[in-house]
Formats: C-alpha cells, sequence, structure tokens
C-alpha cells in the first residue's frame, strides 16, 4: 500500500520521509490552513526533492498562482481540495498536457449514496484521481474519519487516495474494503503539533503496512 503524507512543512521532516521512501510528499498551499508549506518553506526547497513525488494541494486558487507554484517546485500532481469547478480543472489538464496529475479531493459528509455517486460520475476527464476524505469547514486536517465502509457502495473507476482520522488503530481496516485505496493519506493523526510530523509513528505505520 502507497503512503502519502500530507502537511509537510519542514527541511527535517523532508529529509526523514525521504529517507523512509515514503511514495508522496503533500505541501499545503493554503494560506488559512495551520500546515501552509510557505510558511517555513521556500519553492526551492521543495523543488530540491527528487525522489519522492511531490503534491501541491489547493483550495479555491487561482488557475494562474497553481500553475506558477506547479512550475517553480516542480510538482508531479496538484490536488484541488475546494470547490474548484470543471472549466479551472479542464485549464490546468490543457496547461499541463496530462504531464501533471490532477487529484480531486471528494468530502464525504451527510450525503446520500446517490448524491456521491453522482459527485463521482460528474468529475470530469482531467481527473487522475480521487481523494476521499471527512467533510469540514476548514477544508481537511480534522483527524476525523468518515465511514470508510460507504466506499464499498460505490462505483469508483478512477484511482483513489484514503484521507481523513487515518491512525496507527484503525489504518489496518482498510483491508476490509472491496474497493481498495491506491494509497492512503496522513496528516493530523501522525504529527506531535500541526506540521510537525510524528517520524516514529510513520515508521510503525510503514512497519505494519510491509506485513
Amino acid at each position: 500500500m502507497k503512503i502519502k503524507v500530507c502537511g509537510v512543512t519542514n527541511c527535517n521532516d523532508i529529509h526523514a520521509l525521504t529517507a523512509m521512501n515514503i511514495d508522496f510528499m503533500g505541501f499545503i498551499f493554503y494560506e488559512k490552513s495551520p500546515r501552509y508549506a510557505l510558511q517555513h518553506l521556500s519553492l526551492n526547497s521543495i523543488k530540491a526533492i527528487t525522489t519522492t513525488k511531490k503534491v501541491g494541494v489547493f483550495v479555491n486558487e487561482k488557475t494562474e498562482n497553481i500553475v506558477q507554484i506547479v512550475q517553480e517546485a516542480s510538482l508531479d500532481m496538484i490536488q484541488l481540495h475546494g470547490d474548484e469547478n470543471d472549466v479551472q480543472i479542464q485549464q490546468l489538464s490543457k496547461t499541463f498536457e496530462g504531464k501533471i496529475d490532477l487529484i480531486k479531493a471528494v468530502r464525504i459528509g451527510k450525503q446520500t449514496t446517490a448524491v456521491l455517486q453522482h459527485q463521482i460520475n460528474s468529475l470530469p476527464e482531467g481527473i487522475s484521481a480521487i481523494l476521499f476524505d471527512t467533510d469540514s469547514e476548514n477544508y481537511g486536517g480534522t483527524g476525523k474519519a468518515f465511514s470508510w465502509q460507504i466506499l464499498d457502495q460505490l462505483e469508483i473507476t478512477k484511482p483513489y487516495f484514503l484521507s481523513g482520522g487515518i491512525s496507527l488503530e484503525n489504518h489496518k481496516y482498510y483491508k476490509c474494503l472491496v474497493n481498495q485505496p491506491f494509497a492512503l493519506d496522513v496528516n493530523s493523526k501522525f504529527e506531535l503539533s500541526p506540521g510537525k510530523k510524528n517520524l516514529s509513528a510513520l515508521e510503525i505505520l510503514i512497519e505494519n503496512l510491509n506485513k
């Protein structure tokens, strides 16, 4: 199982996660987030990462700003975690000509299965993968999990990241899903404080997933 560590904010964690061979590092480019990447990192320091896939997380950001950050930080993937519309998604897809994968977050709250299925079916062609997260006013990072079983009631035709409150206590339950995730996306449950990762807990997670 692949792992994405989201909300990376400092060079020490970057070096440690690189040594752990983490599959994806997520950098949040949303100024209202306590894990805002550019508070302590430069785009050049992110660009210097070459052995791990770099995911830029954006929330209702202007297209031109996304493009600039992707190019200056040499990002591999774009995660759209807000209320981005189809026009913007198609603009980004056209700009990068398929060279940058686009991930669209689908936030799961109190919707019915039918509504969720409609959200999935309505995603434009430019989307390469889905990220399922717990719905919140702050666009993620709540540490709360949704009921993962709902994913087995959906027809999911794209690879997906499972996110939202994944911890050492509950991560193993992904194995019960028929619709298996492409990767687990971890954040607040593997932190000492917002943006400071609990590296020992991540090492245990990796060990558990490799069993």
